[in-house]
């Protein structure tokens, strides 16, 4: 019997995995709106994954609106639709 798309047991892309763990780090507030998420090597030792997984992570995130990445400095987590992330800086 074919595995659904649905199957929780199903193989998943390692991308996934990382990407729904920061994505739950950022809904449980471990990461503030305007703070910066693990760096791609620090998320290549934290999940045992390869460099491109980790940038396709990133991308990802950025797609979705999570995280916003300054290039140069790194990636942060985006501020809630209508907020202010730089707030008292």
């Amino acid at each position: 019997m074919p595995e659904s798309p649905t199957d929780p047991n199903a193989p998943r892309a390692p991308y996934m995995r990382v990407r729904d763990a920061l994505a739950a780090d950022i809904a449980a507030g471990t990461y503030a709106p305007g703070s910066p998420i693990p760096s791609e090597a620090e998320l290549c030792e934290r999940f045992g994954v390869a460099r491109e997984t980790a940038r396709r992570t990133v991308r990802v995130l950025r797609e979705r609106g999570l995280i916003r990445t300054e290039w140069g400095r790194g990636s942060f987590v985006a501020a809630p639709a209508g907020g202010d992330e730089h707030q008292g800086e």
